[in-house]
């Protein structure tokens, strides 16, 4: 009687924990189930769904801002929540619902939106096409509104608000960042804004003219050469020798440029002239032009790293940085390899110019983007207006004037977010980024210093940073370190008061490290200092043989 009484226990006492779990479980989506009862927002359904970046289920939650956007929260369970808020920013033109299934791993109640509409029934600008309401909401009102509609059910779910609001974006997340920043103040704590896009019709004008520069004249200033004589351009070794000759002549280990390591660490300051560094590689008459450049191929390299000018020979947005070259390939350039359709043609600048740059649209987009000879067709209830049509010029006349007033975020005012809320600001630019330029975001660094600190950039240090990554592409890529946490410096700051003095970025191949290096604080820059005469050998390429200085 006693072993059967010993035994049921046992029994009993194995139970409890699998009654427990089960229960706990049930409560979870109990819990979260309820969440489609709130009466003051629009939620069209939640439920608890898997996490691919933990073992940890979360509560996911669908919710509608009339007219047309659309976003999601991802809610970790209370237990797992760390207190804080994060808006997560989007790329491109949008258009659908971005998961940061990593952030809430680590316990960051995260939100997103479709900024208006939906890139399958409306894919790259198409969605602004007529529609100014689609324009705003991509221009400023969707990543508003989510944020606090996120806030609120953040408040229902916890049953306390978030303890601290962030956002972290790059690219069209950049641009929204410090539009945030800029009429929104009070949303959020510290903001991440990296390769932002906020001088956006200036940078999708100029893609657009760098995009006519190689396509015009049936692609005669085109970069890629077709070397086999069927009618596309395969051969892409003159773009690389181009970046050879540039690499040669700024990555030289010396103090402009302290390492040899295939990146340019401040290209700003590069003097390299297509003009006088490629007379030597002139194609004679009629030559292929695969081991040598034609003057129209010259002439396009100039404009590359001019960018376009107004009629008075201001500058409209920043030319391409030196050592960008290998970037322009997918961007820019038609070839074989990308069917004659670059990333700029099918993304960001192909259409824009129809759908996002006047107030008026001058007219739908043409069937294939990438047939430099089509002839627009001007009739009909929806006539077409062919992108190789477009004068950049339009943009130095005011005739994106309207459009910039939604999407542009280059007002260098942010005493309000900066001064007033006490908020943090972190901006990062890749220097080898060819689709937004560097040089805008410098530029644009300067006057919020000027504008908003007097010119005093010890004081505007307490409240924004600008890093620059040397050999960084948009966001991430290209050969220099780019590979680093873009959210843990700026809550130390926010929260614990420590100010970025630098960011340890890394680049991998193949899962290994084989180069490191510091960020600085802009407008340091780092400086090989380690052991004299190895610059050149990659075992040295890490961080604590660098230091922070300032520019010579």
């Amino acid at each position: 009687m006693t072993a059967r009484i010993a035994i049921a226990f046992t029994l009993f006492s194995l139970a409890i924990p699998r009654f427990a779990a089960a229960q706990s479980v049930s409560d979870d989506e109990q819990a979260c189930a309820a969440l489609s009862n709130v009466r003051d927002l629009t939620l069209l359904s939640s439920q608890l769904r898997n996490n691919p970046a933990s073992n940890e289920p979360y509560c996911y939650v669908r919710g509608l801002i009339s007219p047309a956007i659309h976003y999601h929260v991802q809610l970790p369970l209370p237990r797992h929540w760390n207190g804080r808020f994060l808006q997560w920013g989007d790329g491109g033109k949008d258009g659908d619902l971005d998961f940061a299934d990593h952030r809430v791993a680590e316990g960051y109640a995260v939100a997103n939106s479709n900024t208006g509409h939906d890139s399958g029934a409306e894919p790259g600008s198409a969605f602004g096409f007529n529609n100014r309401q689609a324009e705003i909401d991509f221009g400023y009102r969707a990543v508003h509104l989510t944020t606090l509609a996120a806030k609120r059910l953040v408040e229902h779910y916890y049953r306390e608000p978030a303890s601290y609001s962030y956002f972290e974006g790059c690219s069209t997340g950049g641009r929204q960042g410090l539009m945030e920043a800029q009429r929104y103040p009070d949303d959020f704590d510290g903001i991440v804004a990296g390769a932002p896009v906020n001088f956006y019709q200036a940078m999708n004008a100029a893609g657009t003219w760098h995009l006519q520069r190689v396509f015009k004249d049936n692609f005669a200033g085109n970069l890629a050469v077709d070397t086999d004589g069927d009618g596309i351009a395969e051969s892409l070794d003159g773009l690389r020798f181009l970046n050879r000759l540039v690499l040669e002549q700024c990555d030289v280990g010396t103090a402009q440029d302290s390492i040899r390591d295939g990146v340019i660490d401040n290209p700003l300051a590069c003097n390299f002239d297509p003009a006088r560094e490629l007379a030597a590689f002139v194609c004679a008459e009629g030559d292929a032009a695969n081991a040598c450049f034609t003057e129209r191929q010259i002439a396009t390299i100039t404009d590359f790293y001019n960018g376009p000018s107004a009629d008075d020979g201001s500058s409209i947005y920043p030319g391409k940085t030196k050592g960008s070259e290998l970037d322009w390939i997918n961007l820019f350039i038609p070839h074989a390899g990308n069917a004659m359709n670059p990333n700029m043609l099918r993304g960001p600048a192909g259409d824009h110019v129809n759908y996002l740059f006047y107030e008026q649209d001058p007219g739908v987009a043409i069937p294939n983007l990438n047939d430099p000879n089509y002839v627009a067709r001007r009739n009909g209830a929806n006539p077409e207006f062919h992108w190789l049509d477009f004068d950049v010029t339009d943009f130095s006349a005011g005739k994106a004037s309207a459009m910039s007033a939604l999407m542009d975020a280059s007002d260098p005012d942010l005493s309000q977010f900066l001064i007033d809320r006490g908020g943090k600001l972190l901006i990062y630019h890749g220097l080898g980024d060819a689709l937004s330029v560097a040089t805008a975001t410098v530029d644009y660094f300067d006057d919020v210093v000027t504008t908003t600190f007097a010119g005093d950039f010890e004081a505007a240090g307490e409240h924004t940073r600008l890093f620059l990554a040397p050999g960084m592409g948009h966001c991430g890529g290209g050969p220099g370190p780019n590979s680093w946490d873009k959210l843990v410096p700026l809550v130390d700051w926010v929260e614990n008061d420590v100010a970025p003095e630098r960011i340890i970025a890394t680049h991998s191949e193949q899962g290994a490290v084989i180069n490191e290096r510091p960020l600085c604080v802009y407008p340091q820059q780092a400086r090989f200092v380690g052991q004299s005469g190895r610059d050149g050998e990659p075992d040295n390429w890490i961080a604590g043989n660098f230091e922070c200085v300032d520019p010579d």
